[in-house]
């Protein structure tokens, strides 16, 4: 007579176990940003309901009380790094999470409502890396508003299906593991092209998307001070020419304070 293992062929009643809760951490780098950091960190602790396991400062070798103003906030973890770059700044950050997603924002932007939540969201597909969206200026009159509005929209809308990835270094989010895979951010590159030579390598390993519906709140200090059209023109042919050549055109940055 055949008999039946019971417990092979048993069946489990009840609901199965819920997957881990995604963990992200905040790393937003700064250099003498005494005038910002705070409204920064503010919109952050506000806008981000407790979400953020880490908030955490890169003070890039400051002269003035970025330390200081980042640290009188509740919460948030001021690191240093000497070494001058973005790239610099953000990997020293990096080292020093603990969650599956890493969320970069500028020590100049402001985190609006739903921001965290949609991050979430969608990095619940497994295949997504990277997240990043546009940018809309708080201190920008309504005409330079419409302007810059409409250049993150072609950019969006065309280029992005067009190249298959795009970022805005200060309004993106990575998945922990896959920049580690790619062995993290490059820091030869202090400035132009470092968010795109991170895109452009984390798009060979998963999904980068780029959503026009998720921006962060940037200042527009730097159009303001060296022009309009050209400040488009540097970004549009860094960012160009790393798609082509996988390096930036342009080693040097002004300082924009």
């Amino acid at each position: 007579m055949e008999m039946t293992d019971p417990v092979k062929n048993a069946t489990v009643d009840g609901p199965r176990p819920m997957s881990k809760a995604l963990e992200i951490s905040l790393v937003i780098p700064a250099y003498n940003e005494e005038a910002y950091v705070g409204q920064t960190l503010d919109s952050v602790i506000e806008h981000g309901h407790g979400k953020f396991k880490q908030i955490i400062v890169v003070d890039n070798n400051s002269s003035d009380k970025t330390s200081e103003v980042a640290a009188a906030r509740t919460g948030v973890t001021v690191l240093k790094e000497l070494r001058k770059g973005t790239s610099n700044a953000r990997q020293t950050g990096v080292e020093q999470t603990t969650s599956d997603l890493i969320a970069f924002m500028d020590a100049d932007t402001m985190l609006p409502e739903g921001w965290i939540e949609k991050a979430l969201k969608t990095f619940e597909d497994p295949k997504v890396v990277m997240l990043s969206g546009p940018a809309r200026y708080f201190d920008a009159v309504w005409y330079q508003q419409w302007v810059l509005n409409a250049l993150w929209w072609l950019s969006g809308a065309l280029v992005y299906p067009l190249v298959g990835y795009m970022v805005l270094g200060g309004n993106c989010v990575v998945r922990a593991s896959a920049l580690k895979e790619i062995g993290g951010l490059d820091r030869s590159i202090t400035f132009y092209g470092d968010d795109t030579n991170m895109a452009q390598r984390l798009a060979e390993v998963g999904k980068v998307l780029f959503k026009l519906d998720f921006f962060i709140y940037y200042s527009a200090r730097r159009w303001k001070k060296e022009g309009f059209w050209y400040t488009a023109y540097k970004y549009a042919t860094n960012y160009v020419f790393h798609v082509l050549f996988k390096k930036p055109l342009s080693k040097e940055h002004v300082d924009v304070r």
